[in-house]
């Protein structure tokens, strides 16, 4: 068996488990082995039952006291039986699993694993799992990899495959030299490989996983000075006369720019006249206003006689930009013609969009990823303006470049970063680009008021919230969870939301929004909240990136000691963008240890100074809950819990660069192959 044969090659998969496995992006044994586990389930040896702790979850190893009895409610099944041990006796539920009625014997032992509820009717053991004493004491100890599911799959089915394919895989060549894997303390590829999947404990689960997350940075990094290097050679063919009417423009804009808004403006200016191609990112803290600097450079462009292009990461926020910009282009008097392009459009509306493209009757596109399809052919392209989701864009930024030189041209390059990553992380990770930082809020905006409160006063949250919808605002409301998962302690969109329509006025309009939802259904749902329809959208994290809505005044956050702390600043932008004075609640839902970490948000605003704190205050522990940044879409890497690994990589990778920048060197080979195979997977998975 090789890492590119098919995962069909895999003893135990079919055609049509082999299509499962698809749906989830695996398509060889290679794929299969990069799929690493979202989390780890800990074995623990069981607990009386008179010690358990309400709420999360339990372990217990009791006999049944009766047989089980089955009761319905509405359309569910509910199977109930009592258990009992030394220290006293607890009730257990399953939903939806009448089949155990027969199969739970009364007066015989089991191990119980679930979550604890506490409700009106008494404390519960939610939906455990059953197994016999023998058969979980060989587990207890042990760490069991939870990986993220899609239709068809089920983690045991993941996890067998998995361990098929590391027993009949030769061992993988070990590319990393000898020499930098001594240096910086690095595990064998192949031990991190098995132990990332199967750690026999916590320990040896932080060497495996350091491995691998110094390779995620190493490549990358390698990539980003790949990119920094051909950049650095383009002469500027797109260079353009500044024009006088873009400061007329901001004469007439209805609020005075900051001194950094400017400052950046001016910066990207003289990039746009000078010799060389413009690559840079604008870094600025959620509502420092990106955006109409953004625009300034569209309009520079457009007034020379060029093309630009805004990509937005969601439809909803790209339609918003388009009705900006053009609201703002009307009162500046400018009769500029701006194209608005989404995968959702009708096969109609977009073939003329493209006509309208291709002959130069548009002069600035705003839209997703559909602005780089195939189909679109630009007359001028001058200007590629794209969002932080879009940041490793070496396909999208090559596909831009094509169409650009379609007539003959190489666009410029500017990305938008709303993530406050420190400055000498940033340079790391956009090491290709030059940095503009916007660190001022615009004058008219009033600072968020913070609060960081206990569940024990949940109540007087519903009830400011209801207040301020009374006064006519909206409000989000944040939970950790799509739906219960019964094994992880936290709030989740679906209930949370049937309990709000019980404690807020029957008046007031309550949504939900989530990852697992269609594009479609999540764009009708945030432009309901957009309009003012719903008056509460009860969310996951998915609203990070979304659309300004200023007359949402509050944000509450659920559970909020699972965030990381920079993940709860982009989330707190969301609000705080209108004139009216807006309002965070942090509800630290269990973890009384974390309440220092939230203290900091409720001292400040400053998304960067935020980013350094969290940056300190993270350690080891966090590695095994919550995935917390995102940024970049490392498999496993974390730009602040891992900085240290980031900063070491990006040594290691620019010593190995400076003595050999070919990878010509003997030892190097296997690095060069690897890197090869990285860069063309990245340019296939992001090829749109």
């Amino acid at each position: 068996m090789r890492p590119q044969d098919g995962i069909i090659k895999i003893k135990g998969i079919g055609e049509k488990t082999a299509q499962s496995f698809g749906r989830a992006g695996i398509a060889t044994v290679e794929d299969l082995l990069l799929y690493f586990p979202r989390g780890y389930e800990e074995y623990k040896a069981p607990e009386p039952i008179a010690s358990l702790k309400e709420g999360g979850p339990a372990v217990v190893c009791g006999a049944l006291a009766g047989d089980a009895r089955v009761r319905r409610a509405g359309r569910m099944q509910i199977v109930d039986a009592v258990i009992r041990d030394e220290s006293g006796s607890l009730k257990a539920t399953w939903f939806n699993m009448l089949y155990l009625r027969n199969a739970l014997q009364a007066g015989r032992r089991y191990v119980f694993k679930g979550k604890l509820a506490v409700s009106r009717f008494g404390t519960t053991l939610e939906q455990p799992i059953l197994y016999t004493p023998e058969n979980y004491a060989r587990l207890v100890g042990t760490m069991q990899p939870i990986y993220s599911l899609t239709g068809g799959l089920t983690g045991r089915m993941v996890g067998k495959a998995v361990q098929e394919a590391l027993q009949a895989l030769p061992e993988l060549p070990e590319y990393l030299p000898a020499g930098l894997r001594r240096e910086y303390r690095l595990a064998e590829y192949n031990y991190a490989l098995r132990t990332i999947h199967f750690p026999p404990d916590a320990t040896e689960l932080t060497v495996a996983r350091r491995r691998l997350v110094f390779d995620e940075f190493f490549l990358f990094i390698l990539a980003v000075r790949y990119l920094r290097d051909t950049n650095e050679t383009q002469p500027n063919g797109c260079r353009i006369e500044p024009s006088p009417e873009v400061e007329r423009f901001i004469e007439r804009l209805p609020f005075p720019m900051t001194g950094a808004q400017r400052r950046t403006y001016e910066e990207i200016r003289a990039d746009l006249c000078g010799p060389k191609l413009m690559n840079r990112l604008v870094q600025g803290d959620v509502g420092s206003g990106k955006t109409i600097v953004a625009l300034l450079a569209l309009l520079q462009m457009a007034l020379s006689g060029w093309q630009g292009v805004l990509m937005a990461p969601t439809e909803v926020l790209a339609r918003q930009h388009y009705e900006t910009v053009t609201r703002f282009l009307e009162q500046g008097g400018l009769s500029l013609r701006v194209e608005l392009l989404t995968g959702s459009m009708t096969a109609k509306e977009k073939r003329l969009a493209y006509e309208r493209i291709a002959s130069h009757q548009a002069d600035l596109v705003i839209g997703t990823h559909a602005v780089i399809q195939d189909k679109v052919r630009f007359a001028r392209l001058g200007l590629v303006i794209t969002d932080e989701q879009h940041r490793f864009g070496v396909r999208q930024r090559e596909t831009l470049i094509a169409k650009g030189e379609e007539s003959a041209h190489i666009p410029h390059v500017l990305v938008m970063s709303a993530t406050p990553i420190p400055r000498t992380l940033a340079i790391i990770l956009y090491g290709d680009l030059d940095i503009s930082v916007i660190d001022e809020k615009p004058a008219n905006r009033l600072p968020v008021k913070n609060c960081v409160i206990g569940g024990e006063r949940r109540k007087k949250a519903y009830e400011f919230l209801a207040g301020r919808i009374k006064e006519g605002r909206q409000a989000y409301v944040i939970c950790p969870m799509v739906e219960d998962s019964g094994l992880m302690e936290g709030e989740n969109v679906k209930d949370y939301a049937q309990k709000l329509t019980q404690e807020l006025p029957p008046s007031i309009t309550i949504g939900t929004l989530h990852g697992r939802m269609k594009p479609a259904e999540k764009n009708r749902v945030m432009e309901e909240f957009a309009d003012g329809r719903l008056q509460v959208l009860v969310s996951t994290t998915v609203v990070e990136v979304g659309v300004d809505v200023p007359n949402a005044t509050v944000m509450l956050i659920e559970n909020a000691e699972r965030f990381g702390l920079a993940q709860l600043h982009q989330l707190r932008g969301r609000i705080g963008r209108g004139e009216h004075q807006s309002y965070c609640i942090f509800i630290n839902g269990s973890d009384a240890s974390k309440i220092k970490r939230l203290e900091i948000l409720n001292r400040t605003n400053d998304g960067f100074e935020i980013a350094s704190e969290d940056l300190k205050l993270r350690g080891p522990g966090d590695l095994f809950g919550l995935r917390q940044s995102g940024l970049l879409d490392f498999t496993l890497g974390d730009i602040y819990t891992d900085a240290g690994i980031l900063k070491e990589a990006a040594q290691a990778a620019e010593r190995i660069l400076a003595e050999d920048y070919r990878l010509e060197k003997e030892e190097n080979q296997p690095l060069k192959k690897k890197f090869k195979s990285y860069m063309d997977q990245k340019l296939e998975k992001l090829s749109l």
